[in-house]
Protein backbone atom coordinates (compact mmCIF):
# COMPACT_ATOMS: atom_id res chain seq x y z
CA UNK A 1 0.00 0.00 0.00
CA UNK A 2 2.84 2.39 0.84
CA UNK A 3 4.44 1.79 -2.61
CA UNK A 4 1.16 2.64 -4.29
CA UNK A 5 0.95 5.88 -2.28
CA UNK A 6 4.53 6.88 -3.22
CA UNK A 7 3.93 6.08 -6.92
CA UNK A 8 0.71 8.11 -6.91
CA UNK A 9 2.45 11.04 -5.23
CA UNK A 10 5.34 10.98 -7.72
CA UNK A 11 2.91 10.74 -10.64
CA UNK A 12 0.95 13.70 -9.30
CA UNK A 13 4.12 15.78 -8.97
CA UNK A 14 5.21 14.91 -12.51
CA UNK A 15 1.81 15.75 -14.00
CA UNK A 16 1.60 18.99 -12.04
CA UNK A 17 5.14 19.99 -12.99
CA UNK A 18 4.56 19.27 -16.68
CA UNK A 19 1.39 21.34 -16.65
CA UNK A 20 3.32 24.35 -15.41
CA UNK A 21 5.61 24.30 -18.43
CA UNK A 22 2.88 24.77 -20.98
CA UNK A 23 4.18 26.29 -24.22
CA UNK A 24 3.50 29.95 -24.84
CA UNK A 25 0.89 30.81 -27.41
CA UNK A 26 1.59 33.32 -30.18
CA UNK A 27 -0.54 35.84 -28.29
CA UNK A 28 1.57 35.30 -25.14
CA UNK A 29 4.78 35.82 -27.12
CA UNK A 30 3.51 39.03 -28.77
CA UNK A 31 2.25 40.42 -25.45
CA UNK A 32 5.64 39.67 -23.85
CA UNK A 33 7.51 41.27 -26.77
CA UNK A 34 5.45 44.45 -26.64
CA UNK A 35 5.66 44.75 -22.85
CA UNK A 36 7.78 47.87 -22.28
CA UNK A 37 9.08 46.54 -18.95
CA UNK A 38 10.52 43.34 -20.46
CA UNK A 39 14.05 44.77 -20.38
CA UNK A 40 13.84 46.09 -16.85
CA UNK A 41 16.47 44.59 -14.60
CA UNK A 42 14.90 43.10 -11.51
CA UNK A 43 17.88 43.47 -9.18
CA UNK A 44 19.89 46.64 -9.50
CA UNK A 45 22.44 47.54 -6.88
CA UNK A 46 21.91 51.26 -6.20
CA UNK A 47 25.57 51.69 -5.22
CA UNK A 48 26.72 50.10 -8.48
CA UNK A 49 24.65 52.58 -10.49
CA UNK A 50 26.41 55.49 -8.78
CA UNK A 51 29.88 54.31 -9.69
CA UNK A 52 31.87 55.89 -12.48
CA UNK A 53 33.06 53.81 -15.40
CA UNK A 54 36.82 53.57 -15.85
CA UNK A 55 39.37 51.35 -17.61
CA UNK A 56 43.09 51.73 -18.25
CA UNK A 57 44.99 49.46 -20.64
CA UNK A 58 48.51 49.50 -21.94
CA UNK A 59 48.98 48.32 -25.51
CA UNK A 60 50.69 45.16 -24.21
CA UNK A 61 47.84 44.41 -21.80
CA UNK A 62 45.31 44.86 -24.57
CA UNK A 63 47.26 42.67 -27.01
CA UNK A 64 47.48 39.91 -24.37
CA UNK A 65 43.77 40.13 -23.55
CA UNK A 66 41.96 36.98 -24.80
CA UNK A 67 38.73 38.95 -25.43
CA UNK A 68 40.37 41.83 -27.32
CA UNK A 69 38.55 40.97 -30.54
CA UNK A 70 35.20 40.87 -28.78
CA UNK A 71 32.57 42.78 -30.71
CA UNK A 72 30.75 45.57 -28.93
CA UNK A 73 27.05 44.86 -29.18
CA UNK A 74 24.21 47.34 -28.97
CA UNK A 75 20.97 46.31 -27.32
CA UNK A 76 18.52 48.18 -29.54
CA UNK A 77 15.52 47.20 -27.40
CA UNK A 78 17.23 48.64 -24.33
CA UNK A 79 18.13 51.79 -26.25
CA UNK A 80 14.54 52.25 -27.45
CA UNK A 81 13.28 51.60 -23.92
CA UNK A 82 15.72 54.11 -22.46
CA UNK A 83 14.81 56.82 -24.99
CA UNK A 84 11.08 56.43 -24.35
CA UNK A 85 11.61 56.47 -20.59
CA UNK A 86 13.77 59.61 -20.75
CA UNK A 87 11.11 61.41 -22.78
CA UNK A 88 8.31 60.40 -20.42
CA UNK A 89 10.35 61.19 -17.29
CA UNK A 90 11.37 64.65 -18.45
CA UNK A 91 7.97 66.04 -19.33
CA UNK A 92 4.41 65.61 -18.19
CA UNK A 93 3.40 66.66 -21.70
CA UNK A 94 3.83 63.24 -23.29
CA UNK A 95 1.00 60.75 -22.96
CA UNK A 96 2.48 57.97 -25.12
CA UNK A 97 5.86 57.41 -26.77
CA UNK A 98 6.85 54.72 -29.25
CA UNK A 99 10.51 54.34 -30.18
CA UNK A 100 12.18 52.15 -32.79
CA UNK A 101 15.97 51.84 -33.04
CA UNK A 102 17.43 50.34 -36.22
CA UNK A 103 21.09 50.02 -37.12
CA UNK A 104 21.23 53.67 -38.22
CA UNK A 105 17.92 55.39 -37.41
CA UNK A 106 15.80 56.21 -34.41
CA UNK A 107 12.08 56.73 -35.04
CA UNK A 108 10.02 58.34 -32.30
CA UNK A 109 6.26 58.86 -32.49
CA UNK A 110 4.38 60.36 -29.60
CA UNK A 111 1.06 61.65 -28.40
CA UNK A 112 1.29 64.80 -26.31
CA UNK A 113 -1.00 67.21 -24.56
CA UNK A 114 -0.91 70.99 -24.92
CA UNK A 115 1.49 71.71 -22.03
CA UNK A 116 4.48 71.81 -24.39
CA UNK A 117 4.86 73.53 -27.74
CA UNK A 118 5.32 71.39 -30.83
CA UNK A 119 8.87 72.70 -31.35
CA UNK A 120 9.87 72.03 -27.74
CA UNK A 121 8.40 68.52 -27.90
CA UNK A 122 10.38 67.68 -31.05
CA UNK A 123 13.50 69.15 -29.46
CA UNK A 124 13.06 67.19 -26.23
CA UNK A 125 12.43 63.92 -28.09
CA UNK A 126 15.47 64.39 -30.37
CA UNK A 127 17.79 65.38 -27.54
CA UNK A 128 16.63 62.39 -25.51
CA UNK A 129 17.52 60.06 -28.39
CA UNK A 130 20.83 61.85 -28.97
CA UNK A 131 21.77 61.22 -25.34
CA UNK A 132 21.44 57.47 -25.85
CA UNK A 133 22.54 56.53 -29.38
CA UNK A 134 25.83 57.14 -31.18
CA UNK A 135 26.05 60.41 -33.10
CA UNK A 136 25.87 58.80 -36.56
CA UNK A 137 22.22 57.77 -36.03
CA UNK A 138 19.57 59.74 -37.89
CA UNK A 139 16.73 60.68 -35.57
CA UNK A 140 13.19 61.17 -36.85
CA UNK A 141 10.37 62.45 -34.66
CA UNK A 142 6.65 62.89 -35.17
CA UNK A 143 3.81 64.14 -33.03
CA UNK A 144 1.36 62.06 -35.06
CA UNK A 145 0.26 59.19 -32.80
CA UNK A 146 -1.35 57.42 -35.78
CA UNK A 147 2.20 56.46 -36.85
CA UNK A 148 2.76 54.49 -33.64
CA UNK A 149 1.24 51.28 -35.10
CA UNK A 150 3.35 51.74 -38.25
CA UNK A 151 6.50 51.94 -36.16
CA UNK A 152 5.32 49.02 -34.05
CA UNK A 153 4.86 46.92 -37.19
CA UNK A 154 8.66 46.91 -37.59
CA UNK A 155 9.47 45.83 -34.04
CA UNK A 156 10.03 42.21 -35.02
CA UNK A 157 12.41 42.75 -37.94
CA UNK A 158 16.19 42.48 -37.87
CA UNK A 159 18.96 44.67 -39.21
CA UNK A 160 19.79 41.95 -41.75
CA UNK A 161 16.20 41.73 -42.97
CA UNK A 162 16.03 44.38 -45.69
CA UNK A 163 12.45 43.52 -46.70
CA UNK A 164 11.24 46.22 -44.32
CA UNK A 165 13.28 48.93 -46.09
CA UNK A 166 10.37 50.30 -48.09
CA UNK A 167 8.10 50.41 -45.06
CA UNK A 168 10.80 52.14 -43.04
CA UNK A 169 11.39 54.72 -45.78
CA UNK A 170 7.64 55.36 -46.09
CA UNK A 171 7.33 55.95 -42.34
CA UNK A 172 10.35 58.28 -42.34
CA UNK A 173 8.96 60.17 -45.33
CA UNK A 174 5.61 60.56 -43.57
CA UNK A 175 7.35 61.75 -40.41
CA UNK A 176 9.32 64.35 -42.37
CA UNK A 177 6.15 65.61 -44.06
CA UNK A 178 4.15 65.92 -40.85
CA UNK A 179 6.76 67.16 -38.38
CA UNK A 180 9.67 69.44 -39.27
CA UNK A 181 12.93 67.59 -38.68
CA UNK A 182 16.07 69.37 -37.58
CA UNK A 183 18.79 67.37 -39.33
CA UNK A 184 21.71 69.23 -37.77
CA UNK A 185 21.34 67.17 -34.54
CA UNK A 186 23.89 69.29 -32.70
Amino acid sequence: MRKLYVIALISLLIVTGCGMNKPKTDEDKIAEELNPTRNKDSTIDPEWEKRLGYVNYTKDQFDDEPDRDEIVRMDRNKMADTIARIILQNSESFDEVATLVTDKEVLIAYDKNDHLSDEDAVDLAKKSAMSVVPRFFDIYVTDNPSLIPDIQSLHNTTTQDRSHGNTLEQIISEMEKQTPQNHSQD
